[in-house]
Parts: C-alpha cells; structure tokens; sequence
C-alpha cells in the first residue's frame, strides 16, 4: 500500500500543496488532470527526482524520503519512453538488473522471460530508432517491471501514440496489472483512458488533487454529468 499524505514541494513557479493520495496493493490509481496540473511532478517526487518540503510518501510502514532512490522499487515510464539509444531492445530491458549486478544467468533468464511475456523477443537485437512507437511501449513497460517495482509509474504512457495503437496498449495495460499484479499510478489527460484503466481517479488540478473517485462513481459521473463539471468540483 502506497500512502502519500499532506505532501508540499515548491518547484521553480508550480507547487504541489497538500497531497494525500493512497493507493492499495494491486490497484490502478489514475491521476487525471490538464497539462500543467503538477502530474509528472509528482511522479518524479514519489520517484525519488525531489525532495519535498514537508509530508510523506510511505510504503506500508517505511517512509521512502528516507530510502535511496535505487533501493524504493519504483519503476516508471516516461511518454517518450527515455530507452537509451546506444543499447539494443534485450540489453535496454536488462540494464536496472545488471545495476543491481544480478549474475548472469538470472539476468538471462528474467529478460527472456519478460520479452516472451511482451511477444518482442523477436525486437531483442534491435535498436530503439529501428522500433514503432508500441513497440517502445513495450520495451519501455518490460524495463521497468523486470525488477519487480513495488510501484509502477506511468508518465501519459499511451499520448505518443496514435489511436489504433494506443488502444493495443490499454489492453496491454490491463493485461499486465493482471499479471504482475503491481501498484500502478498512471497520470493522463484521457477521460477515456480513464474510465477504462483505472480502479480509482483522482482529479489534479494546480498542484492539487481535488477530488477522488471510485470507478463506478467516475464513470456515472462521466455519463451524467461531463467532465467540465467533474474539474470544477
């Protein structure tokens, strides 16, 4: 259970004030809000990038301010996919578990296993700029749940892509929060997105997360009364 509570940080001219957001073992929590709502700020917080001025971020128990970056067992997943260039699919997809100097036959063995389980064994020699879109997604999805993130962040994972491949990636999405069975936050500005991935959407606006619904209530929210009315709540 990840729980954030009364979390304050001032960067350059944006602050994020007063965030409380919990997120259970095995949830989809959707953070929806406009750009410049502070969504990717608070990724990169809970990742570890900032330090906030006040508040917590807590895994269970142990408070994460206090746990180095390498060792809080996030994964994250920016829109432009951030692969590294120089490094083929396999060893892109390898790299956090050679950091964490796994021997080789375990890192042999993961990285086939989740290629196999993405279907991109067959993009294992191949280079990032030799690669779709979707197929970045996967590559840069499978990078980061090799080493089993206790959370798993998703920075508007699906907003490079175009309409018939984004689609693929939100059953691929739902698929592997089945499969893995991890603690998702995913930020977006899709409403669609959001009713159809999310166990729980929280409305950020200005720094600030507004309000928080339940799916079933989001989505008769949606159909009843529009999004407009949904952001001014």
């Amino acid at each position: 259970m990840i729980n954030i509570e009364n979390l304050n940080l001032s960067f350059k001219n944006f602050s994020l004030r007063d965030i409380n957001l919990r997120v259970d073992k095995g949830e989809y929590y959707i953070l929806l809000g406009p750009s410049g709502s502070g969504k990717t700020l608070l990724l990169e917080t809970i990742a570890g990038l900032y330090r906030p001025e006040s508040g917590g971020i807590y895994y269970g128990e142990e408070n994460l301010l206090y746990v180095p970056v390498e060792k809080r067992g996030v994964g994250m997943v920016y829109q432009n996919y951030e692969l590294f260039p120089f490094l083929n699919v396999k060893d892109n997809i390898s790299f956090g578990l050679k950091m964490r100097k796994e021997n080789k036959e375990s890192i042999e063995r993961k990285t086939i296993e989740i290629m196999k389980n993405f279907k991109i064994e067959n993009l294992a020699m191949r280079y990032p700029e030799k690669l779709s879109g979707g197929e970045k997604q996967r590559v840069a999805l499978a990078r980061a749940l090799i080493t089993s993130p206790r959370i798993l962040l998703l920075d508007e994972p699906t907003s490079a892509l175009d309409e018939i491949i984004k689609k693929e990636i939100h059953k691929e999405l739902k698929r592997i929060h089945k499969v893995f069975n991890t603690a998702i936050i995913h930020v977006t500005h899709s409403i669609e997105e959001a009713m159809y991935l999310g166990d729980k959407i929280g409305i950020i606006e200005d720094g600030s997360i507004k309000k928080v619904y339940l799916k079933e209530e989001f989505n008769k929210t949606i159909d009843n009364k529009g999004i407009v009315r949904i952001f001014k709540n």
